[in-house]
């Protein structure tokens, strides 16, 4: 690769000239000079090295994005729409600002602390992060760090909203409006679908909880239908799920995902969707669109998720000050093919 001295040589000029016609200042470079330059670094295809302009600008223009998943529930994380539709934002954004990103997931916090504090880069995304994972993950990273769908107990609370920036989604606000619509359908015998009772599905537990209040219907714990998230035993446990669904007239899934699952189970077993059960997904993602008959549920936008928080943390970097520390972006139902008032 030729260098800026070796150029300048060839062209009898300094390297101060050569560099500002390649860096774009050319207030004080004569035409002629600029049209030589141009002209001289087209027939030689030069590649401006990044990596020593970055290292002179103590900067290296990658952003880290750490994701924290479970292993016992996927073998691929990268197979979840939501998953794959947030990278998207977050790598297209991140490219459009001149930066590129730099991926790292694991289920350790203990190997993530390890790996990010001997990392070069300009800032942090974590994704995924309960707790005090954030909290520890500043204790070995000083730049500046926006978190994505964390979620953290009453205990930390104080701490994290003090030193992070969250993008989020109401995720109460969009179950408790799931749930109200199947109410105001007519269903009373509406069970919540998930694999836990934690953090996002938590939220979306006590929006489903709330909104059955608000009509007068009691919950009860047989309502929770648990999926065993392991690979291996996901399908027998929904297919399991879907021998008792006829004791529920709809059922409020957490993600997409299982919705679509949940159709597909109880079709194989002569349950029709959604003459004889409604299903109500949330996510919105093209597993849902998809789906025969296309899905009801709760849409957000993954895509425009991942480029607020790559946008933030950007400005973050230049210097700018968050003007919120909470970004909570608001779900929407999307009405579709799913869900019918019970006969």
């Amino acid at each position: 690769m030729i260098t800026i001295k070796e150029i300048a040589r060839e062209l009898n000029m300094s390297a101060t000239t050569v560099s500002n016609v390649i860096h774009g200042k050319t207030r004080e470079v004569s035409a002629e000079t600029i049209e030589r330059v141009q002209k001289f670094l087209k027939e030689v295809d030069y590649v401006p090295n990044i990596n020593a302009r970055n290292l002179a600008q103590n900067q290296s223009k990658i952003i880290g994005v750490v994701l924290k998943a479970m292993k016992y529930k996927y073998d691929n994380i990268f197979i979840d729409p939501f998953v794959a539709e947030l990278l998207g934002g977050i790598e297209k954004a991140v490219r459009e600002q001149g930066y590129f990103m730099m991926l790292y997931l694991s289920d350790d916090i203990a190997e993530i602390l390890k790996h990010v504090s001997t990392w070069n880069v300009d800032g942090l995304l974590l994704f995924c992060m309960m707790d005090d994972d954030a909290l520890r993950v500043r204790q070995k990273y000083g730049k500046p760090i926006v978190c994505i769908d964390t979620y953290i107990s009453d205990e930390t609370r104080e701490s994290f909203t003090d030193r992070f920036v969250n993008v989020g989604l109401d995720d109460f606000g969009g179950a408790r409006e799931a749930v109200s619509y199947l109410l105001g359908k007519g269903h009373r015998k509406i069970a919540f679908l998930s694999d836990n009772k934690y953090g996002v599905d938590l939220e979306r537990f006590r929006g489903y909880r709330k909104a059955l209040g608000e009509f007068g219907v009691e919950y009860s714990d047989r309502n929770f239908l648990q999926v065993r998230p392991e690979q291996e035993e996901q399908e027998k446990s929904i297919m399991k799920i879907a021998g008792s669904a006829r004791d529920f007239t709809a059922i409020f899934c957490c993600s997409d995902l299982y919705a679509v699952k949940m159709v597909n189970a109880c079709e194989s077993i002569g349950i029709r969707v959604p003459a004889d059960l409604s299903i109500i997904g949330f996510d919105d993602n093209y597993c849902g669109r998809l789906c025969r008959p296309p899905l009801t549920t709760m849409h957000q936008d993954a895509e425009y998720k991942g480029r607020i928080a790559s946008e933030t943390l950007i400005r973050m970097i230049h210097g700018e000050k968050p003007e919120t520390r909470q970004i909570i972006l608001k779900a929407s139902l999307v009405e579709r093919g799913t869900v019918a008032a019970p006969e």
